[in-house]
């Protein structure tokens, strides 16, 4: 017994134009979704003998049918058939054909349009969980290189300019920050496209008496929709999680920038493994940082997915219409551009390999020191912007005489102001500035240690 061909049925004498078919077929990317339309399924028909809808003898053909069916498209035993036009006509065309009329019953009091939704939230809440493990493991090399280097110093830097000097432990776990908040981000996605929206049908639900809570709770959902109209044509949850992403990867971006400068013979502060750069094929000695590049060019991708999902759903009318369709290609390719980009960027950060001598050195040049003068006289009763002032004047008179302030001498200092006294040069100290520097989210060690730890026990 044949399977349905497409869903146009006996309404139609003929086929679609065979470009527009073309148009129309989904199943080229869409058969992502086969192991959630399986499971959808599945829970879809245990509800229905649940309900005495179905028999007890069609539910276990169906279930064993629909498992069959998965195993031979996934292993390519069974083609993809693009006349079918989309992942759930293949499913349950093979089905009927292997099992026949058991297989008719299973789309009883459901739509293609509420299932679609329903796998498109299976599938997101899959791929949001596997986006924050991914995110936790970039997080976790992070974390064994900062402690690897929680007393290495570095200059941080504001308009790419050296400011002030920091640990370099400090400046890895401001990368930390921003990927935990796209860790809630997409955390957050996820649980508020957790609803069951199985039930709603094409547009308004079903006469028949089915029970929306079961397939709910089968599939793991926290709750049902609350309007059919809205669930089957609402890609809110699509959109949420790639605007996650699309800002995931834009840190990831940053991430990479700082690689490709930190590996340039102008920074020199750090070289990238082998397995993560690549060669030029005219000059022998280049080791450039292929990924770390292609890791901050993805960004445009991802936003461009985003970009995408909100311009389809913009003035769409209630309730399904096919434009939808357009907003799985920006899904998949939006999550598994993030991914790849996660999965290279854990690599390029285990095998970061730091120079620690010219990390330290570049303290040295650039009067990093400078807040330390004002913050000093600050202590000694002058107003900071005096304070500021002065060691603004100091800076320049350093820069005229070729040295670093450290290079001064109490005697210019006390030119400058009274207040400067011989213990100024604990001041002066990179390693001591830093280490006063003992408030929360500050970069002194016993700050850094305690962020570490924290860290630690949120990753466990």
């Amino acid at each position: 017994m044949s399977g349905p061909k497409g869903a146009r049925g006996r309404r139609f004498e003929g086929a679609l134009d065979p470009v527009a078919a073309a148009l129309n077929a989904s199943v080229s990317f869409d058969q992502r979704l086969l192991p959630h339309d399986v499971a959808g399924s599945i829970a879809h028909a245990e509800m229905l003998a649940a309900r005495g809808i179905i028999s007890a003898e069609d539910l276990t053909a169906i279930t064993t049918g629909l498992r069959a069916v998965e195993s031979k498209l996934a292993a390519g035993e069974l083609p993809w058939d693009e006349s079918l036009e989309d992942v759930h006509m293949n499913v349950e065309s093979r089905l009927i054909d292997s099992i026949g009329d058991a297989g008719r019953r299973l789309h009883t009091g459901r739509s293609r349009n509420d299932q679609v939704a329903t796998d498109l939230r299976l599938y997101a809440r899959a791929a949001a969980s596997r986006l924050i493990s991914l995110i936790d493991d970039v997080r976790r090399a992070l974390a064994k290189q900062a402690r690897a280097h929680l007393d290495t110093l570095m200059p941080g830097y504001t308009h790419l300019q050296r400011a002030q000097p920091v640990r370099l432990a400090h400046h890895l776990l401001a990368w930390d920050a921003m990927l935990a908040r796209d860790r809630g981000r997409i955390a957050d996605a996820q649980r508020r496209g957790n609803v069951s929206v199985l039930g709603s049908g094409a547009l308004a639900a079903t006469t028949l008496p089915i029970d929306r809570e079961h397939t709910a709770r089968a599939l793991g959902f926290a709750e049902v929709s609350h309007n059919s109209l809205d669930a089957v044509g609402d890609r809110d949850f699509a959109i949420e999680l790639v605007a996650a992403c699309a800002l995931a990867q834009v840190h990831l971006s940053r991430i990479g920038e700082e690689l490709v400068l930190w590996m340039s013979s102008e920074f020199g502060f750090a070289k990238i493994g082998e397995a993560y750069c690549s060669g030029s094929s005219l000059m022998p000695q280049k080791m450039n940082p292929d990924l770390a590049e292609l890791v901050r060019a993805k960004a445009g991708r991802v936003i461009g997915a985003w970009v995408t999902l909100v311009t389809v759903v913009k003035g769409l009318p209630l309730a399904y219409n096919k434009d939808l369709q357009e907003t799985q290609e920006p899904l998949y390719d939006a999550v598994e551009t993030l991914d790849a980009c996660l999965t290279v960027a854990r690599g390029m950060i285990e095998t970061l390999v730091f120079d620690v001598p010219r990390l330290r050195a570049a303290i040295d040049a650039g009067y990093l020191l400078a807040t330390e003068l004002a913050d000093y006289l600050v202590t000694k009763g002058v107003p900071f912007r005096e304070a500021h002032d002065i060691a603004g004047h100091l800076v320049r008179v350093a820069s005229e005489r070729g040295v670093e302030l450290a290079g001064l001498g109490l005697a210019v200092l006390k030119e400058a102001h009274p207040a400067f006294e011989a213990d100024v040069a604990d001041w002066l100290d990179p390693a001591r500035a830093v280490d006063r520097r003992t408030v929360r989210g500050g970069p002194a060690r016993s700050s850094v240690l305690a962020e570490l730890d924290r860290l630690d026990a949120e990753l466990l």
